[in-house]
């Protein structure tokens, strides 16, 4: 477990995903904020020179596009969110490529939608292609396919987004800029008592509780979503600092140790990649619901989950699938891949393993779901 350190933990990051919002790339709706964008590529030039490796998460396609097309308010018609975030990525990559270019670095833009990284086949391209260009020294910058993208495979925000590629890269700490100085105990903008929270424990419940879910005209999240991109990134090891975007040096402050914003730290175990990458879908084809004892097989004695314990299922889902595990109270404890469709889920429910093939006429699996395909919530 982490102790507290007074210094920032992004001084012994070696690999960082570095998440900067619309209110700051594009200067709060106005255009491209030309200076900011150049100031960010300057700090990551200088940190690429001290050994370590960057991961460029950016907004600001859409406010781009919005700004390109003279609306003040974000769209909520999927076509036009879209033709925003097609006109508007044109230039948002362009003057990255220009910035980094002037350092002499070469960058590289990746679009991404939750079904490449839902996709076990697509996940596994996606890391290998993003460690590949680290290792050569390339700046990706990455930012959801919103082009394409619909309401049903949508990340939400980049601040999921930033969390998703944090696991899938297994970086050792992951940086969002945003226009607040950091998480506060209230709402600054409305409560002048309001204090900076210096330092706490991701997935703490307490922090989510006073985050919010305050967005704006421009960005899709709030301060809230960055607290649970915090709690997503602590999976793989991940801790996470929370600063102002516009403070200056940011980044190369941090990572001489400064202590910057708000510091989340990951005191929880590492999760296995392979269930870093069940645990982060986004969306699940189906749900089953169990008894009290298979919550504790699951949750106290580390074992597979058994048609004999679970009492309802829901959706339309295959084998192979990801599906959520729920308590009698309707909480998430686990996801995993189900090794039976929905139909023959509710054929063999409250089933003992050994009447399976009594129940089918065949036995696939023993379990629903197996320990190894399994993730605790």
């Amino acid at each position: 477990m982490k102790s507290r350190t007074p210094e920032s933990v992004i001084r012994k990051a070696r690999r960082l995903v570095v998440k900067v919002g619309s209110g700051l790339v594009t200067n709060a709706g106005l255009g491209l904020d030309h200076g900011a964008l150049t100031g960010w590529a300057e700090q990551i030039a200088r940190l690429r020179k001290e050994g370590r490796q960057i991961v460029l998460v950016s907004s600001g396609a859409i406010a781009e596009g919005m700004q390109r097309f003279g609306w003040t308010r974000r769209p909520h018609a999927l076509h036009e969110l879209q033709a925003a975030a097609a006109v508007g990525q044109m230039g948002l990559v362009q003057v990255y490529e220009s910035c980094f270019r002037g350092h002499g670095l070469l960058a590289a833009q990746i679009l991404l939608t939750h079904e490449d990284l839902a996709d076990r086949k697509r996940y596994l391209n996606a890391r290998s292609t993003l460690r590949t260009l680290l290792d050569l020294g390339v700046i990706p910058v990455i930012n959801e396919n919103d082009t394409v993208a619909i309401d049903e495979i949508r990340f939400g925000d980049n601040d999921t987004l930033a969390a998703m590629v944090t696991n899938l890269i297994e970086a050792d700490a992951l940086v969002i800029l945003t226009d607040q100085q950091g998480l506060y105990s209230a709402d600054p903008r409305r409560d002048p008592e309001a204090k900076l929270i210096l330092d706490g424990d991701a997935g703490d419940p307490y922090l989510e509780s006073i985050a919010g879910s305050t967005g704006s005209a421009i960005a899709r999240g709030g301060m809230l979503t960055k607290i649970l991109a915090a709690k997503r990134a602590a999976r793989s090891g991940a801790d996470t600092v929370i600063a102002w975007g516009r403070e200056p040096e940011v980044l190369l402050r941090l990572a001489a140790g400064e202590r910057l914003g708000t510091q989340l730290l990951a005191r929880q175990a590492t999760v296995a990649a392979r269930k870093q990458w069940l645990a982060d879908h986004l969306q699940v084809r189906g749900k089953v619901t169990l008894d009290a004892g298979a919550v504790k097989a699951l949750l106290i004695d580390g074992k597979s989950l058994l048609p004999v314990g679970v009492s309802s299922a829901e959706g339309n889902f295959e084998r192979g699938e990801v599906v959520s595990c729920l308590d009698e109270s309707g909480r998430e404890i686990a996801r995993g891949l189900v090794n039976y469709s929905h139909a023959e889920t509710r054929r063999i429910l409250r089933t003992p393993s050994s009447q399976i093939e009594s129940k089918l006429g065949y036995v696939d699996e023993p379990e629903l779901i197996h320990r190894d395909n399994l993730v605790l919530l």
